[in-house]
C-alpha cells in the first residue's frame, strides 16, 4: 500500500469502512471487534498509530513486528475470532511516524468475536443482540459467493496451461461430443463463468474460482497463502501420523492427488451394479472428496483436513452453514456453496448434480460398511465422518496371516468364496505390483496399465497357469499388449514362463506364492 493511499484514508476519516486505533505499543484490545464487524459487513481498513481525529501518532518501531505477529496469530485463534480469518497486516513509515495497516475483506461467513456478533455502521462497531438482525445477516451472507470475487490484475498467463489438455480429456471421457471441446482455452474459461464483469463496480477479469481451478501454484499461494488440504493416516501413530500428504495445488490436480491417497490407504470392496463391477471405495470417496473441494469456503484460513483412522475417515473444511447442525440425508435441500466450481466439476464428470454426494454415499455405504451410518454436520466447520471396514481386521479376520499359496489351497478345496478371496488378493497384489514396479522397472507405468496388470495377475493366481491366448481372450487386448504386460510382470519377478515357447504357460513365482496377505496399514 502506498503512502498516498494511506493519507487518502486518513483524510477521509473514520466511517463505515475506515477505523483508526491509537494504541502505540501493543495490539489494541478492541481491534478484533472492528475486524469482526468489517468481516460481517462490507470490509474495510484499520490503521494503527492514528488517533480518532486522524492525527498520526506512530507505532513504536521496536515492537511493530511483535504487534503484527500478535495480529496474525490472533486472527487464526477461534477462541477470539470464530470462524478464524487469517489477516496479513503491513506497515508503512510516514514522516509523522510508523503506521500499521490491516485490510479486512468482506467475508461470506458470519463471524463472532469473543462469542458476540459485531456489525459495522457509520458510528462504529456494535453488537447484534436482536434475533431478527442476526437472521438478516445470515440471509445476506447466504447470497455472497467469495469464489466469484474478480481479480482484475490476473492474466491468462497466470494459469497452468498443462491443465487444459487434461480438462479436454475429462470432458471427452464424459461426452465425446461435449460442446466445450471445440472452444479455445480462453473460451472455456469464459463460457464456464470463470471470467466475468461486475456491472456495479465495472470491474472485469478472472474470478477466484478460475484461479483455484487453473492458477499456477505460486499464483494461488500469493492470493490465498493459507490454502492447503492436509491428509493424515492415524492408525498406529495417533498423536502424529503414519503417513501424510499436503496439497497446495489447483483443484483439478488436487482431486486426483487426494483420490490416490485414499486408494493407497483404504481397503476396497468390489460390488456388482447391474452387470457392471464397481469399486465401492471409489464410488463413496469421489463424492466426499468432491464435496470438500466444491463446498469449501476458500477465504477462510482454516486448513481442510482428511484424516484416516482405523475405523473411519473424518473430513473437515471451512463452511458457510445453512442448517447449523446434523444433516438428515433423507430430508434436506441441497444448497450450492461455490456454484462456479461446482458447475465446472459437473462438466468434468466428477460430480453428478448438487446434493448427489450425500445421497450416493448413503447408497453405497450400506454395502461398504454394513449397519453403519455416515454423519454430516453443517456448521462453520463442515464435518463429514465416513465409517470404513476396520483396517487391519477386514483381511486378517478372514485369512489370518496366510500366504497367497495358502489361499490358493483353500480356493482349490472350495473352503473360501472366490469373491472374498479376490478382495483380499486385490489389496496384496496391488501392493506387490506398485512396490516392484517402483523398485525394479525403469519405465513409467500409467495407472490404467497398473490396474490391468493387477487384474491379469489375479487371473493367473486363481487359474494356476495360463497361456498368452487366455490373457488375450480374457482381457480383450491385442497380442502385443498381452506380451508387453507379461514381460513387465516377469521383470517384476511376479510370474515366470514354464514350458516350450509355443505351448508353455505363465505361472506365479515362488516369491509371489510366499507373499503374505498384507495387513492393511501395517
Amino acid at each position: 500500500m502506498t503512502e498516498a493511499v494511506i493519507r487518502k484514508y486518513i483524510k477521509q476519516g473514520e466511517g463505515k469502512n475506515v477505523e483508526f486505533k491509537s494504541s502505540l505499543n501493543s495490539m489494541p484490545s478492541d481491534l478484533f471487534e472492528t475486524v469482526c464487524a468489517f468481516l460481517n459487513r462490507n470490509g474495510g481498513i484499520v490503521l494503527l498509530g492514528v488517533d480518532d481525529n486522524g492525527k498520526i501518532l506512530g507505532i513504536d518501531p521496536n515492537i511493530s513486528e511483535k504487534i503484527i505477529n500478535d495480529i496474525v496469530t490472533t486472527s487464526n485463534n477461534p477462541n477470539k475470532l470464530n470462524p478464524p480469518f487469517l489477516l496479513f497486516p503491513g506497515k508503512i513509515q510516514l514522516n509523522e511516524g510508523l503506521v500499521i495497516y490491516i485490510r479486512v475483506p468482506e467475508s461470506s461467513q458470519v463471524h463472532k468475536c469473543d462469542g458476540k456478533i459485531f456489525d459495522r455502521s457509520e458510528d462504529g462497531d456494535f453488537v447484534l443482540t436482536n434475533t431478527q438482525q442476526i437472521s438478516e445477516l445470515y440471509i445476506r451472507k447466504s447470497t455472497h459467493y467469495t469464489e466469484g470475487k474478480i481479480y482484475p490484475k490476473v492474466k491468462f498467463e497466470d494459469f497452468n496451461k498443462d491443465l487444459f489438455p487434461k480438462v479436454r480429456n475429462l470432458l471427452a471421457n464424459r461426452s465425446p461430443s461435449h460442446l466445450w471441446l471445440s472452444l479455445s482455452n480462453e473460451e472455456i474459461i469464459k463460457i464456464s463463468g470463470l471470467k466475468k464483469k461486475d456491472y456495479i463496480t465495472g470491474e472485469e477479469g478472472y474470478t477466484l474460482a478460475a484461479i483455484l481451478l487453473f492458477g499456477k501454484d505460486d499464483v494461488i499461494q500469493d492470493i490465498l497463502p493459507h490454502y492447503k488440504i492436509e491428509m493424515l493416516v492415524r492408525i498406529n501413530n495417533l498423536e502424529r501420523y503414519d503417513d501424510r500428504l499436503q496439497v497446495m495445488t489447483n483443484l483439478i490436480d488436487a482431486y486426483d492427488l487426494l483420490m490416490k491417497f485414499i486408494e493407497k490407504h483404504l481397503p476396497d470392496k468390489f460390488f456388482m451394479e447391474g452387470d457392471q463391477r464397481v469399486s465401492l471405495r471409489e464410488r463413496i470417496f469421489r463424492e466426499v472428496i468432491a464435496n470438500l473441494i466444491i463446498h469449501r469456503e476458500y477465504t477462510n484460513a482454516h486448513i481442510a483436513t482428511i484424516c484416516i483412522f482405523n475405523d473411519r475417515v473424518e473430513l473437515k473444511n471451512a463452511n458457510k452453514p445453512y442448517y447449523h447442525g446434523k444433516i438428515n440425508p433423507n430430508n434436506f435441500s441441497p444448497i450450492p456453496k461455490n456454484p462456479l466450481i461446482s458447475k465446472f466439476f459437473l462438466q468434468l464428470g466428477r460430480v453428478e448434480e448438487i446434493g448427489s454426494g450425500i445421497l450416493n454415499v448413503q447408497k453405497y455405504l450400506k454395502f461398504y460398511s454394513p449397519d453403519k451410518e455416515a454423519e454430516f454436520i453443517d456448521d462453520d466447520i463442515f464435518m463429514t465422518t465416513i465409517p470404513i471396514p476396520i483396517i487391519g481386521e477386514m483381511v486378517v479376520e478372514t485369512f489370518g496371516h496366510k500366504t497367497i499359496g495358502d489361499i490358493l489351497i483353500l480356493v482349490k478345496d472350495k473352503k473360501m468364496k472366490r469373491d472374498a478371496v479376490i478382495d483380499a488378493l486385490s489389496e496384496t497384489v496391488n501392493d506387490a505390483i506398485n512396490v516392484t514396479i517402483n523398485g525394479t522397472v525403469n519405465v513409467t507405468v500409467s495407472d490404467t496399465v497398473k490396474t490391468r496388470l493387477k487384474e491379469e495377475l489375479i487371473f493367473i493366481v486363481l487359474s494356476g497357469e495360463v497361456n498368452l491366448w487366455n490373457i488375450i481372450k480374457k482381457f480383450r487386448i491385442h497380442r502385443r499388449t498381452a506380451l508387453r504386460d507379461m514381460a513387465l510382470l516377469k521383470q517384476c519377478g511376479l510370474i515366470e514362463f514354464k514350458g516350450a515357447p509355443k505351448i508353455g504357460k505363465y505361472v506365479i513365482t515362488e516369491k509371489l506364492r510366499e507373499l503374505k496377505i498384507k495387513k492393511k496399514g501395517g
